[in-house]
Formats: C-alpha cells, sequence, structure tokens
C-alpha cells in the first residue's frame, strides 16, 4: 500500500477569541504540513450551537491572514473534501450514526437532564457507562417498540456510544509515546443530540477526519482523555487501516504559579492571550490583542514554536521556513510549557533589531504623522537608524525620540536639578558661540572643535554634556549629542538652546 499523502487539521470552534494555545496548535501542525510537503486543512467545528459567537469564524481567520499562516484548505478557502464547517454537514453525520445504532455499538438515550441529576445524587461519581447503562431510560433497557413510539411523540434523545468493558486501549502518540487505557474508565459518550440534529465533538471530528483523509491529529494536551475513545470509535467504524496517528502537545502553563494560561493571566499581568483585538458581542468587553500590542507577527510565531518544542540547538531567532526544515514534532516536551511574556518581549526586540531601518520607518512615519508632524521619510529613517535598539515596539519611538521633531517646551525637573547648575547659561551660551562658529556641522567635525575647545575651558565633558543634552531634549535622554545636533541642524541647535537658557535662567531666578 503506498504511503499516504500528510494532512492535518486545525478545526476552532466560533466561541469566541482564539486563545494563544489554540495559535500554537495550528502552527505545529502548519510545521508539520510543510515539512512533509502535506495539507493543513481549516475546519470549523460548530457543533455546539448554544455556544456559537457572531463574528468568531471571521476573527480566527483574519487571525492566521495577520500570522501569515496560510491554510490549503478549507471555510473560506476551498477545496474538494467540503462542506467544511461542521453545521453543513448534519445529512453526512446521521448517515454514520444510523450505521453505529445498526452495528449495536451505539444505543439510543431518553434520560432527561433531571433523571440524570437524580441518579448523580443517588450514585457517588456516577458515571454513564456498562455499569449503570442498565438502569437508565435507553434502547438496551427498553423494547424497540417503546423507543420508536417516544421518538414519534416527539421526546428528545441522544445518541450515546456503546463503551465495552474489560478492554485495553492503546494510544500511539508521537510525542507521549504508547499511552495505554482501561475502557472500563470511559464512559458512554454522547454523540448525537435529537434536539439540534447534530452530532457532539467526538463524532464529528472522527468523521471529518476519516472522510478528509487526515493522517495527523496534533492538538493540545487537554484532548488527551478523549483519545482512547476516538480510538474506539475508529474501531466500531472498521476504519482502522487509516486510523490517524495522534500527538498531544503540552500545555501552556501560567507565566507564574500553577495551570495552564488563561485570559485572566493576561489581564492580570498586562499581556494578551488573543492574536487580535476581541471585542465580546456578549459582554461588550475589549480584550487586547497582539496585533494591537505592536507585535510583529514572525516574532510571534517564533516565541510559540519554542514553547514546547526544542530544536536541541542554542538557536533561538527562526524564519518561518527554517522551522519548518528543523520542526521535530518527537522533540516536542512532554510537560508543560510556562508561557513568559517576557521572553515574547524580548522576541519583538530582536526583530525590531533584525528588520531594516527601511521597513521600521515605514511603520514609524504614520506615528509621526498621527503627532501633526510633517517629515521627510529619509529623516524618519535616521531617527529609526539612531533609536531603534532602544525599543521592544515601534510604538515606543514616538515618546523615546518626539524631541528629534518636536522641540521641548518644558525641561524635566528632576533632570534640570541635577544637570543645570549656576554656571551652566554662561557655559551654554559659550557652546552656542562655538556651534555658530563651525562651517562643517558633521556629526565628527563638531566632536573635534566642541572637545577642543572644553579642554581648552578646562570644563568638566559630563557637566558640559549634561546640561547641553537638556537644552536640546528637554530632558536626560537620547543617543549621542553630536547625533542630536546634526539631525537638528545648526539653525534649530541654536534656537533650541537659546530658548532653553532663557527659561531656565528664568525659572532659577524666580525660585
Amino acid at each position: 500500500m503506498s504511503e499516504r499523502r500528510v494532512r492535518v487539521r486545525f478545526a476552532p470552534s466560533p466561541t469566541g477569541a482564539l486563545h494563544i494555545g489554540g495559535v500554537r496548535t495550528a502552527l505545529f501542525n502548519y510545521l508539520f504540513a510543510r515539512q512533509h510537503g502535506g495539507d493543513f486543512v481549516f475546519r470549523i467545528e460548530d457543533t455546539d450551537s448554544n455556544r456559537f459567537v457572531p463574528g468568531a469564524e471571521e476573527y480566527i481567520i483574519e487571525s492566521f491572514r495577520w500570522l501569515g499562516l496560510k491554510f490549503d484548505e478549507g471555510v473560506s478557502f476551498g477545496g474538494k473534501y467540503g462542506p467544511y464547517r461542521q453545521s453543513e454537514r448534519r445529512e453526512i453525520y446521521k448517515e454514520y450514526v444510523t450505521r453505529l445504532l445498526d452495528a449495536g455499538k451505539a444505543y439510543i438515550a431518553f434520560d432527561t437532564p433531571e433523571e440524570l441529576d437524580m441518579k448523580r445524587q443517588e450514585i457517588q461519581n456516577f458515571q454513564y457507562d456498562a455499569t449503570t447503562r442498565s438502569l437508565m431510560r435507553n434502547s438496551l433497557t427498553m423494547s424497540k417498540a417503546d423507543v420508536d413510539a417516544l421518538i414519534e411523540d416527539g421526546n428528545q434523545y441522544v445518541v450515546r456510544f456503546k463503551v465495552e468493558p474489560g478492554e485495553e486501549i492503546h494510544v500511539n502518540d508521537l510525542i507521549r509515546g504508547d499511552v495505554v487505557i482501561k475502557s472500563d474508565i470511559l464512559d458512554d459518550k454522547v454523540l448525537y443530540k435529537s434536539a439540534d440534529e447534530l452530532p457532539t465533538y467526538h463524532l464529528a471530528n472522527i468523521v471529518d477526519d476519516h472522510l478528509m483523509e487526515i493522517t495527523h491529529v496534533i492538538r493540545g494536551e487537554e484532548w488527551l482523555p478523549s483519545a482512547p475513545l476516538h480510538v474506539l470509535l475508529y474501531r466500531a467504524f472498521g476504519w482502522e487501516d487509516t486510523m490517524p496517528r495522534f500527538a498531544h502537545l503540552p500545555l501552556l502553563l501560567k507565566p507564574d504559579g500553577k495551570g495552564k494560561l488563561s485570559k485572566r493571566d493576561g489581564d492580570r499581568l498586562g499581556f494578551p492571550v488573543f492574536p487580535l483585538e476581541w471585542h465580546d458581542p456578549k459582554t461588550g468587553e475589549v480584550s487586547n490583542g497582539f496585533r494591537e500590542q505592536g507585535y510583529f507577527p514572525e516574532a510571534v510565531l517564533n516565541f510559540l514554536a519554542l514553547l514546547g518544542w526544542n530544536p536541541g540547538t542554542e538557536q533561538e531567532l527562526f524564519t518561518l521556513d527554517e522551522l519548518v526544515k528543523q520542526f521535530d514534532i518527537s522533540k516536542c516536551s512532554k510537560a508543560g510549557a510556562r508561557f513568559d511574556f517576557q521572553k515574547a518581549i524580548w522576541f519583538n526586540h530582536e526583530y525590531i533589531l533584525n528588520k531594516s531601518d527601511d521597513e521600521i520607518a515605514e511603520l514609524f512615519a504614520p506615528i509621526v504623522a498621527g503627532n501633526g508632524v510633517e517629515e521627510s521619510m529619509a529623516r524618519v529613517r535616521q531617527v529609526v537608524h539612531m533609536m531603534k535598539d532602544r525599543v521592544n515596539f515601534v510604538r515606543e519611538l514616538w515618546p523615546l525620540c518626539s524631541f528629534f521633531f518636536v522641540p521641548p517646551i518644558e525641561y524635566d525637573e528632576k533632570t534640570t536639578r541635577k544637570r543645570w547648575k549656576a554656571d551652566s547659561p554662561q557655559v551654554m551660551n559659550e557652546l552656542a558661540e562655538v556651534l555658530e562658529g563651525i562651517e562643517d556641522f558633521s556629526i565628527e567635525n563638531q566632536e573635534r572643535v566642541v572637545m577642543a575647545w572644553v579642554e581648552s575651558k578646562g570644563y568638566k565633558l559630563g557637566d558640559v554634556m549634561n546640561a547641553f543634552r537638556l537644552t536640546l531634549v528637554g530632558e536626560g535622554k537620547g543617543p549621542g549629542m553630536f547625533d542630536i545636533t546634526a539631525f537638528l541642524g545648526k539653525e534649530e541647535t541654536l534656537t533650541r538652546m537659546r530658548r532653553a537658557i532663557e527659561v531656565l535662567s528664568a525659572d532659577a531666578a524666580a525660585q
């Protein structure tokens, strides 16, 4: 038998914003598919109609568009295995429900929620299984005539999978190896509900994976307990030969403490857990997104790739193509991966450094314009070149270097007390005369002339430069002084110096 083409799927439910853990699952599926020259399928699992949230599906698609992870087929992408939205596959599932019922692998149950609650109170740790099913109202304990009559009268029912006790179920996991579960601990899961004529996740995803020829199911560790049931379902349908290989990824853990990463952790510690900003249509709550926080999509993917997977080298920065080449799912950890959001910030900083000045300037120019400054791209690029190594996000550039474009109108009080001394007005007036006499206002020539002047006057270099910086910047920040003056030009430098001398002298006199 020829080896099957690798096909993986990412199948979120449209119940709200896409969690960053879901993004990592999708990324690992993408890397695996690309590495094996296979297909990456996008499916929407919307069988739980009660939890459907308007706009969630569009949000998920937009998230992957921003991240740059491209699906080969699926919802909104097309393909020969559609429809890819489970709510559009009702008739398909009904056929397979009937097949299980006819084979005696499943049964119809009429127990109401109230009856189930009563049984839970009656029996400690109750679960619907081989031990208790005989005590319940189902087609195993009722005559066919009674069952048919209840259905005919419009009574709601569910179809449960009949789990046989006393079996050992082997889940061959690419990360965890051979996982063995005893069937005795499994309950008879609901596969189908007559109320909305839709299957549950357990049946729908098995049928879809089979019909869509999915070869590998790569998903979060939280789905590991359902894997034995899925193995049993494949057997029940006689599909053992086409059963996909499983891989259950480690959980994403809180940055601090114990437990799984949640939105509350992001709210508490001030970091996003969603790829894009999410506006909850039910509550009106707005949740932050990595995109709106200013992260580069490549940095987010690079960060996520190393949560639970290790390339076995010291390398940390990877392009998506490099990740495809080096990814090895067997090197994924079994233990949970701590979500170190400070590391995410570090990745974004590294991507700023690795991007060209032109790329960062293109992103920074609208921010400059948005602050009412008309400036050429060449000058924006100059500032980016000087300052990009000091920020983690492009949005941080403006508060850090607005002084290049807008002269200070106030002077930082703390810096003034520390750096503006009694003789500063006199020294700055002298320095202004020196600068005015320089024809070649290049960085190198300014530095040569000013340093010679400082030495000839016997001034302390630190005192001169700190007061000089205050006059041009308004506080004690920025790159080298001659980088600033060369950018500002002689006229603007002198204008700022003279205004500062006037304002700071007047402030000192008033005190």
